[in-house]
């Protein structure tokens, strides 16, 4: 097979691959699944505001559809809207048959657990509570805690969650942050009377890969010494230190079989790890076989509408650029992929990530940095003809300017060199 015959795949040498000190492959060794924060600790983000129940709603059922396993849908203890709209997403994707698994936050407070216990009572629905308590020396020294009293709220929470019927994960806040000996009694009491999950919480993202491996191999070995090998372990990530996502890639080689993320990393301060680039980096790196993920884009544009955020220009897969170039070396690149008819040449000859699989697709335009070839290729995308003197004019014109030159900038070219006989 000569080169100009070969699939972009053969083309591409894999560094990644070459060397790899763990075998990821986690929907073929073991099964992971994800839980999506975005309607709990992603509105928790000082930034947004709390969307109205339909978008609520349609964020669910664009969510579901990645193949996300379990939502978070809300904290009850807050208050009576926290408790109404989490009671119509459950009977809303039960109508609309999602599907998905239920989860909802509480402290380890008796209200706060009887109010989850009694959504489901009334929905006729499991919802697994995700009981959380602050672990963390800095923590309990702030607030005056002993961890005997840790363990006290602990024990209540879990046998509280087993009268109801209900599947408790224990979630240690700043666990990254808490000493071996804490998290040794926390965690056997917890499971000891019931947990079936315990969630390792990055929860101020402080967390670096090797400190993963550790906690999270020091957890499954406490486990099975323990004789709680079927316990699952969970990881949550924030993004203070920009490790969020290459954190969630990391949690899972480290053996844990459930992560946490948010859509466009929404959350508290600089936010959450981003669960659509976790899933986007997880299809590309072949973990996800065939799970259409056409829906990650449009899932993360009801995010942003329905929470108000921005999403930048340069934000992966999402933002305006992240398939669009200018520049004349890139673009003539793509534009000659493009015209030996294969898209997934043109995909991958200056991109990571391949734009078709997620529903999107390379753009030319004109600008500064442009060559001829940008001109020739947006005009004959548009069924203008390229004639040498207008490809001149528009080129000259994206010289002098300092930015992209906008669609209608370009058509006035157009239109004016036709009314001159053009």
């Amino acid at each position: 097979m000569t080169t100009t015959e070969a699939p972009a795949s053969t083309l591409i040498y894999d560094w990644n691959r070459r060397n790899r000190h763990g075998a990821l492959s986690p929907l073929v060794d073991r099964k992971v699944s994800f839980l999506d924060e975005t309607l709990r600790d992603g509105i928790q983000s000082p930034s947004v505001r709390d969307p109205s129940i339909e978008d609520k709603r349609e964020i669910l059922r664009l969510g579901a559809s990645l193949g996300i396993d379990v939502f978070d849908l809300g904290l009850p203890g807050a208050g009576p809207r926290a408790v109404a709209d989490v009671t119509d997403l459950v009977e809303y994707a039960e109508r609309e048959k999602l599907g998905i698994g239920y989860s909802c936050a509480a402290r380890t407070h008796k209200a706060d657990i009887d109010a989850i216990a009694d959504i489901s009572q009334r929905t006729g629905k499991e919802i697994a509570i995700y009981a959380f308590l602050g672990s963390s020396p800095i923590r309990l020294y702030a607030e005056n805690w002993t961890v005997d009293l840790l363990l006290e709220r602990t024990i209540m929470a879990a046998e509280l969650c087993r009268s109801h019927g209900l599947p408790m994960t224990f979630v240690t806040e700043d666990t990254t942050r808490t000493p071996p000996w804490i998290l040794d009694k926390l965690f056997r009491a917890a499971v000891d009377h019931g947990a079936t999950r315990l969630c390792l919480c990055d929860t101020v993202g402080h967390v670096t890969p090797d400190g993963i491996t550790d906690l999270i191999g020091f957890t499954r070995l406490l486990l099975e010494a323990h004789g709680h090998k079927s316990v699952g372990i969970d990881w949550h990530g924030h993004n203070d230190r920009g490790l969020g996502v290459s954190n969630n890639l990391h949690a899972i080689e480290a053996g844990a079989d459930r992560i946490h993320g948010t859509a466009l990393g929404v959350g508290e301060r600089v936010g959450n790890a981003a669960l659509d680039q976790t899933l986007m980096n997880l299809k590309i790196m072949g973990e996800l076989g065939d799970r259409d993920l056409t829906n990650l884009v449009p899932w993360c544009n009801k995010v942003a509408s329905a929470l108000g955020v921005t999403v930048s220009g340069q934000y992966p897969l999402v933002g305006e650029d992240a398939f669009r170039t200018a520049t004349g070396v890139h673009a003539a690149a793509v534009i000659k992929a493009i015209r030996k008819g294969d898209v997934d040449l043109a995909d991958r000859i200056y991109s990571g990530v391949p734009a078709g699989w997620f529903g999107k697709q390379q753009s030319i335009e004109i600008g500064f940095m442009s060559g001829e070839s940008n001109v020739v290729f947006w005009l004959q995308q548009r069924g203008i003809e390229p004639s040498p003197d207008l490809v001149k004019q528009i080129f000259d014109l994206a010289k002098r300017t300092d930015r992209l030159l906008r669609d209608a900038e370009v058509h006035a070219v157009v239109d004016a060199w036709r009314a001159a006989g053009g």
